[in-house]
């Protein structure tokens, strides 16, 4: 049985609990954060720490933890599951408390996390991966990364009816992000993608893509575009702590450029993977 962490202990799966008060399940109510492994190290540790902190901030939720000893009680549960390549899934909500709308008065944060073990997908970052568009009908603070997420659930489901692998989210014609990722347009050597503001969250994998954009010479624009412009792109590609660099290829059954994962895609996937020192090439 795998390791769980709840609040500052780990226990063994079957010993886990959770009240049925606890506002996470009730309301929503608590934030999470998805932490990549590879061969046993924290990918961006501290940049997902940052986010989880200024989402906890964001909703007034006070984590009883320094980041210093929330990161130590992290890596011991990596290190607990022996986990080579995989994630960490951490969140913690407002606590238990009898039912009602407003913060309680009296509640104890609870924090839970646990691992999962997953190799990188090469597949899909060789050969991309088709989209859908669909209506973006979430909520106006996406960059929370809150635990309401039935409006991307909804979205995603409503792609993978249809054969696709992400829906591509847009608000009145103009693309915001993916159900579970980050989106990205290029044309004529330039990345486009929507900027960091509400309506999008912004991705620890995409703050490094962004990186990597700069050190391998390849221009960004943080600029909305459309489902139109998104159509009349040279490549596209989505992106997640999960995902990494995932061409996207089609759209709505519509090729996007001339149907395969383009030269710029393939470069920042080069790029990414020598940042972070990754022994699997995409690309042999």
């Amino acid at each position: 049985m795998e390791w769980i962490l709840l609040n500052d202990q780990l226990i063994k799966e079957e010993q886990l609990t959770i009240s049925k008060e606890d506002r996470g399940y009730q309301f929503g109510d608590g934030i999470y954060e998805v932490i990549r492994v590879y061969e046993g190290e924290l990918y961006t540790m501290k940049e997902h720490m940052d986010r989880f902190y200024e989402s906890a901030d964001k909703i007034k939720l006070v984590i009883p933890y320094t980041k210093d000893v929330l990161h130590k009680l992290i890596y011991d549960l990596v290190e607990a599951n022996e986990v080579v390549n995989g994630y960490i899934y951490m969140q913690i909500t407002r606590g238990a408390a009898p039912r009602q709308h407003q913060f309680p008065e009296q509640a104890s944060p609870v924090l839970t996390a646990y691992t999962n073990l997953v190799e990188r997908p090469l597949q899909g970052m060789r050969d991309g991966v088709s989209g859908k568009f669909a209506e973006d009908v979430r909520w106006l603070r996406c960059d929370i990364k809150s635990l309401n997420l039935l409006g991307n659930v909804l979205a995603k489901q409503e792609a993978i009816a249809e054969g696709c692998f992400e829906a591509i989210l847009h608000r009145d014609g103009t693309v915001t992000e993916g159900s579970s990722s980050n989106v990205y347009g290029i044309k004529d050597g330039t990345v486009y993608t929507h900027p960091a503001n509400n309506f999008i969250l912004n991705g620890i994998t995409r703050r490094t893509i962004l990186e990597v954009c700069a050190e391998v010479g390849v221009p960004v624009r943080e600029t909305a575009f459309t489902k139109s412009e998104a159509l009349e792109m040279d490549e596209m590609f989505i992106s997640s702590t999960t995902a990494e660099i995932l061409p996207l290829v089609s759209m709505d059954g519509k090729q996007i450029g001339d149907g395969t994962p383009g030269a710029t895609t393939r470069k920042l996937q080069q790029g990414f993977e020598r940042k972070l020192g990754l022994k699997t090439p995409v690309h042999v």
